[in-house]
C-alpha cells in the first residue's frame, strides 16, 4: 500500500545564530584545499536506498498524505487499460488556477480498467508539504538542519475529473494491458521503496539548452516521467501529443562540496562553516507576520543575488552553490513522451 501515516503534531521551532557569518564561511571555503579540488561533473542525480526509513515523529504534515490510498490492485492480464496524463495547477484546491498562471504545476497518471469499469490515480509528492522538503527546520536541541524532506508515491481510486479538467489537464496518452500494469506496479513499490527524497531543485550554468546539470530535481513531475519510461519499456505506444512540465531552477557556477551532517555539525566539525549553513537558511522559516516575511525576504536578496550564495543539501549531503545571474527561474518545457516498442506485454 503506497501511503505513510502523517506525522504526530509537534511544532517546529527555529533559532537565529545572532549574528552573521556567511563572510567567514566564504574565507574559510577560499582556505579549504578540499573544497577546491575540481569534480568531473555529470548530472548529479537523487541517490537510492535499501529501504525507506520510518519518518521521524517530529516532522508533520498540515494536509495528511494521502488519506485515501490503497493497494495497487492485480489486474486481469486481458485487461485493457487506459493510462490519462493528469496534470493541475500545485495547490488548486486551495487556491484555484493562481499558480496555473505561473506554470506551477503537478502531475499525476491516472487508469481506467475496461473490464471493470475502474479509475485509479497515482502520484509522487511530498509527506510533509513542499516548504518542509525544499528548507529545514533550525530546532534549538539540535546543532545540524533538521530535514523533513521524504517524498512518496501515493495509489487511490478514483479520477477527480473535475479537478484535473477546470484548470489543467485530462487526456489519453496510451493504452496498457492488464499484464503491463501489473508489472508496472511491481516496478513502482521498488521506485517508491529506494528513491525516498524530495528534491525541489534543479541547478545548472546557465539558461542555455545545453548548459551543464549540476544537480536534478526529484519530485512529482520525474516520478510520472519514470512511469510513462516504465510503460515504454514494457511496450506501451504513447500517442503523439506535446507534454510540458514544471522546473524550478537555481542557476550556479561549479559547486563545491562541504561535507555530511557528521563532518560539519559533529564534534570535530567546522563551526564556522555550520553557523553559516544554519544562518543562511533561517530567513526561509515560516512567517508569522507581514513585517517578519519582508525582513527576511530582503535577507535572503542579500545573499542569494548580491552576495550570490545558496546552500543545497543534496543525497544528505552539502554543497555551496556560487549564484549567478539569473539566479532562478520557473520554467514550463516540452519533455516528449518516451518512444516503445510493442512486446510480449502488447495490447
Amino acid at each position: 500500500m503506497l501511503q505513510y501515516p502523517a506525522s504526530l503534531d509537534k511544532k517546529s521551532t527555529r533559532k537565529n545564530s545572532g549574528f552573521s557569518v556567511g563572510l567567514l564561511a566564504l574565507l574559510w571555503l577560499r582556505k579549504s584545499r578540499v573544497l577546491e579540488s575540481s569534480h568531473d561533473w555529470g548530472i548529479c542525480a537523487i541517490q537510492r536506498f535499501d529501504y525507506r526509513p520510518k519518518a521521524d515523529p517530529y516532522c508533520q504534515a498540515r494536509y495528511t498524505f494521502c488519506p485515501t490510498g490503497s493497494a495497487i490492485p492485480v489486474m486481469k492480464e486481458e485487461d485493457v487499460i487506459e493510462v490519462y496524463r493528469l496534470q493541475a495547477p500545485v495547490w488548486e484546491f486551495k487556491y484555484g488556477d493562481l499558480l496555473g498562471h505561473l506554470k506551477i504545476m503537478h502531475d499525476a497518471v491516472g487508469f481506467k480498467s475496461s473490464l471493470t469499469g475502474k479509475n485509479y490515480t497515482m502520484e509522487w509528492y511530498e509527506l510533509f508539504q513542499l516548504g518542509n522538503c525544499t528548507f529545514p527546520h533550525l530546532r534549538p536541541d539540535m546543532d545540524a538542519p533538521f530535514w523533513c524532506n521524504q517524498g512518496a508515491a501515493c495509489f487511490y481510486e478514483g479520477i477527480d475529473d473535475a479537478h484535473w479538467k477546470e484548470n489543467g489537464t485530462l487526456v489519453l496518452v496510451t493504452t496498457i494491458s492488464g499484464a503491463m500494469f501489473n508489472e508496472m506496479a511491481k516496478w513502482v513499490k521498488y521506485d517508491n521503496e529506494t528513491g525516498i527524497y524530495y528534491e525541489t531543485w534543479t541547478v545548472q550554468a546557465s539558461p542555455n539548452k545545453q548548459s551543464i546539470v549540476w544537480f536534478d530535481s526529484y519530485e512529482c513531475s520525474k516520478f510520472i516521467l519514470r512511469t510513462y519510461q516504465k510503460l515504454a519499456d514494457l511496450g506501451a505506444i504513447f500517442k503523439k501529443i506535446q507534454t510540458n512540465y514544471t522546473s524550478i531552477i537555481l542557476f550556479s557556477g561549479e559547486p563545491i562540496y562541504l561535507g555530511n551532517e557528521t563532518s560539519i555539525f559533529g564534534p570535530l566539525g567546522n563551526k564556522t562553516l555550520a553557523a553559516a549553513i544554519r544562518d543562511f537558511y533561517y530567513p526561509f522559516k515560516p512567517h508569522r507576520t507581514v513585517r517578519e516575511f519582508f525582513v527576511d525576504l530582503l535577507k535572503i536578496i542579500d545573499r542569494v543575488i548580491l552576495n550570490h550564495q545558496f546552500y543545497l543539501f543534496y543525497n544528505l549531503e552539502y554543497w555551496f552553490l556560487p549564484m549567478k545571474f539569473p539566479y532562478l527561474k520557473i520554467i514550463y518545457e516540452e519533455v516528449p513522451l518516451p518512444i516503445g516498442n510493442k512486446t510480449s506485454f502488447g495490447v
